[in-house]
């Protein structure tokens, strides 16, 4: 095998660790070695669990020689990022004061894997409470792009993203509340999905409470991978039932399918969010790259964009300022302060009969969307309509932090508002940086909007070989 065991992908090396060719402490160890070699350079794994998944690795391939079947994630090797219960870790969070907040279970997500036989070689950094969109913290440190340490990995899963593409780990996983999932994926070249709520269970025993209740509804567990099918392979592991969360829906990973050809809705996007043009037009070839395949597509104004948007923040920032701001500024770095102070000038203050009305605009708002998803199944938009940012661009002021969300992300966000599906993988570059593209599908159809980003996909390619040939970023971000 000519190829190293690190830069193989998630599907490959699972049906390498089933051959006699390849064993799982191989694999492992590949990974492992790759990680302690490459991590230093851009701190994306602040906790190493190396040495305990070449043991696991070894008790797996000692499973296999006995003759038990391989489960679907038999052998690989995967991440978890550090705001979820890992069982004997601290979950941090990113919070120097929850260093030694030890998990005595772990989340659903986390146990899912594990039941699905994979093996976690190390926990993933992200930003403090996970709520920034540029991976930074005193208790850890900050996370660099391994395209280019001058512009952001994304957040709150960058520790995930930029572990993945420099080739730690085949999957990595991640959670989105705003964009954490799809951002991150977008600044480091690789596919996600962020799925329906209900389909992932969630819940960390470690928390003191229970999370606000739209924040729970907007919030989901998901895979990142370096292809759209190694996305796929980490969904169905991750969907698992867990009794632990009643959100969780048994919903079918794979619906029926859609006779063709598939109309897509590509977003008419608005002048008033400054759009980079390079990046609209990488859009457009992502565009015909599914025609290439089938799909017909066309242009479309969106509904409700600016209200969602909107909506989506001034819901979420009340529920925090309401229950949970007074405990997390008790404990958390004046960069974060300054940060959250930023999201508080842009999110408007809501009353009881304020935030009733917003939580019940809701409905509204994603019925229109599933109608417009009858018509058109896919609907395609920008990942962000700006260029990557710097790695700590949201300390540059309420400003600029009101232009990185209401404008740069503002296709992301409206997503997590209306609880919907939306992939997104690469679809070309722009000075030298990945840039993705979002394919959003109607509820419990993540296999629609995978399908369309396989589409993409086999047009435009997986960057991750380009990257592997470069050096290490260097630099201090």
């Amino acid at each position: 095998m000519t190829q190293p065991l690190w830069q193989m992908t998630a599907v490959d090396t699972a049906v390498a660790i089933r051959s006699p060719d390849v064993s799982a402490v191989e694999v492992v160890t590949a990974h492992v070695e790759r990680m302690r070699a490459a991590n230093p350079a851009i701190n994306a794994v602040v906790v190493d669990l190396g040495d305990a998944a070449i043991e696991a690795a070894r008790r797996t391939d000692a499973l296999l020689a006995s003759g038990q079947a391989p489960r679907l994630l038999e052998g690989l090797p995967v991440t978890v990022k550090i705001n979820v219960d890992y069982a004997g870790q601290a979950n941090s969070n990113g919070v120097a004061a929850f260093r030694d907040l030890i998990a005595s279970e772990d989340a659903p997500v986390v146990a899912n894997l594990k039941k699905a036989g994979a093996i976690t070689i190390g926990l993933t950094n992200t930003p403090e409470f996970s709520m920034r969109a540029f991976t930074d913290n005193p208790l850890h440190g900050l996370t660099l792009n391994p395209w280019n340490a001058d512009v952001t990995c994304g957040g709150s899963s960058g520790g995930a993203a930029a572990a993945l593409a420099l080739g730690i780990g085949v999957l990595a996983h991640g959670n989105d509340i705003g964009g954490s999932l799809r951002w991150p994926a977008h600044c480091c070249g690789l596919a996600t999905i962020r799925p329906t709520q209900g389909r992932i269970a969630a819940y960390n025993a470690t928390a003191p409470a229970e999370r606000p209740l739209m924040a729970q509804l907007f919030s989901t567990q998901g895979p990142i991978g370096r292809t759209v099918a190694d996305v796929r392979l980490g969904l169905e592991a991750m969907a698992a039932r867990d009794p632990r969360d009643p959100w969780w829906v048994p919903a079918p990973v794979e619906g029926a399918r859609t006779p063709g050809p598939i109309r897509v809705a590509m977003a008419r996007v608005s002048d008033s969010l400054d759009p980079d043009p390079a990046i609209l037009e990488i859009m457009r070839r992502a565009a015909g790259h599914l025609e290439t395949e089938g799909y017909a597509v066309e242009e479309v104004d969106l509904p409700d964009l600016a209200d969602i948007w909107q909506a989506w923040t001034d819901i979420l920032f009340e529920e925090i300022r309401t229950l949970q701001e007074t405990a997390m500024r008790a404990v958390v770095s004046e960069d974060y302060i300054r940060v959250f102070d930023s999201y508080n000038a842009f999110s408007r203050p809501l009353d009881k009969r304020g935030f009733m009305e917003a939580v019940a605009h809701r409905t509204r708002h994603l019925r229109r969307w599933l109608m417009l998803l009858e018509d058109y199944p896919v609907i395609l938009t920008p990942a962000c309509v700006h260029a990557t940012y710097g790695p700590r661009a949201d300390l540059d002021g309420a400003a600029a932090v009101e232009r990185i969300f209401r404008q740069g992300l503002h296709y992301i966000s409206t997503i997590n508002y209306l609880g919907l599906p939306a992939a997104v993988v690469p679809a070309g570059m722009r000075d030298g940086l990945p840039v993705g593209v979002q394919l959003i599908a109607s509820r419990f159809r993540e296999d629609i909007a995978l399908d369309a980003a396989a589409a993409i996909e086999k047009h435009a390619g997986s960057p991750c070989a380009e990257l592997w040939s470069r050096e290490m970023p260097t630099g201090t971000g």
